[in-house]
C-alpha cells in the first residue's frame, strides 16, 4: 500500500515502491487540483470580479464568440485552482524528494521550503496591487488617441494570471540566495562582491515579465533588489561559508572541545 508520509533518509525503498509513492502523490495532487478548480468555478463570478479589479475604471473585457465566455471562465478557474493548490503541490514534491537529503541537508532545506509559499503569495499580492495596475495604466494609455482600445477576455486573463505567477516565482530570490550559501556553493561575501551581476540578472528577469513596459519593469525591480539585499543579510547571519563547506564543518553543530572524545 502506497504511503503519503515522507520516507526517512535511511529507508531502503525499491524502484517499485518509489514509483508507487510517486503515483500516489500525483493522484493526491490531482485530487487537490480538482477540488481547487471546482471551488473557483463555483465562485467564478467573484473570481472574475477580482481579476477585473486592476483594469481602469469602466473598462470590461469583451468576448468575440458564443463559446468564449464559458471557456474563458473555465480557463480562469483552472488558473485560480493552480494558484490555490500550489502550496500543497510544492509540499508533495518536497515530500517525494525528502529521502534524498541527509539529516544535515534537511535542516538547511526545510526552512527554505517553508519560505517558498510565503514569498510566492507575497509576490502574487505585489503583482496584483502594484504591477498589474501600473502595467495596464501604461499599456492601455499608450497611443490611446490612435486606437479604439478594447480588452479581449481570454487574452487579458491569461496575461493577468501569468503576471501573478511570474512575479511570485521571482520573489523566490531569497530562497535561492540562502540555498547556495547554506550549502556552501558560494559565500555571502562573494555574492556581495558581485552585486552588479545580480542587478543585471534582476533587470533581465523583470524585463521578461509578460507585457512589461519600462515603467513597470523598474517597479518590479525595486522589490526584487530589496529582496536580494535582504537575502544577503540573512545569508551573512545564517549562511555557511565556502571554507566551512570545503572542510566539511557543520555550522549547526559546534565542534567538540579537545579531550572530550571517549
Amino acid at each position: 500500500m502506497a504511503r503519503l508520509k515522507p520516507a526517512d533518509f535511511d529507508d531502503r525503498l525499491t524502484l517499485v515502491e518509489h514509483l508507487d509513492e510517486l503515483r500516489t502523490r500525483i493522484i493526491a495532487c490531482g485530487f487537490v487540483l480538482v477540488i481547487a478548480i471546482g471551488l473557483c468555478f463555483w465562485q467564478n463570478a467573484e473570481l472574475l470580479e477580482i481579476a477585473n479589479q486592476p483594469l481602469p475604471s469602466g473598462l470590461e473585457p469583451i468576448t468575440l464568440s458564443p463559446t468564449e465566455p464559458f471557456f474563458t471562465t473555465v480557463k480562469l478557474s483552472v488558473y485560480g485552482g493552480i494558484l490555490i493548490a500550489l502550496p500543497i503541490l510544492l509540499y508533495q514534491a518536497y515530500a517525494f524528494l525528502l529521502p534524498a537529503f541527509s539529516p544535515r541537508e534537511k535542516r538547511v532545506v526545510l526552512p527554505l521550503l517553508l519560505m517558498v509559499p510565503v514569498l510566492f503569495i507575497g509576490g502574487a499580492v505585489f503583482a496584483y496591487y502594484v504591477v498589474m495596475p501600473a502595467a495596464l495604466e501604461f499599456l492601455l494609455q499608450f497611443n490611446a488617441d490612435e486606437f479604439d482600445i478594447e480588452v479581449r477576455a481570454s487574452e487579458y486573463y491569461g496575461f493577468f494570471v501569468l503576471t501573478l505567477i511570474a512575479v511570485g516565482i521571482l520573489f523566490q530570490i531569497p530562497v535561492g540566495t540562502l540555498a547556495v550559501t547554506r550549502l556552501g556553493i558560494v559565500s555571502p561575501e562573494q555574492l556581495g562582491a558581485n552585486r552588479r551581476y545580480a542587478v543585471l540578472a534582476i533587470a533581465i528577469a523583470a524585463m521578461l515579465l509578460p507585457g512589461t513596459d519600462p515603467v513597470t519593469m523598474l517597479i518590479s525591480m525595486a522589490p526584487l533588489y530589496a529582496l536580494f539585499e535582504l537575502s544577503l543579510l540573512l545569508a551573512r547571519a545564517f549562511g555557511r561559508t565556502s571554507e566551512e563547506a570545503s572542510s566539511g564543518t557543520d555550522v549547526s553543530e559546534p565542534d567538540a572541545p579537545p579531550g572530550s572524545a571517549g
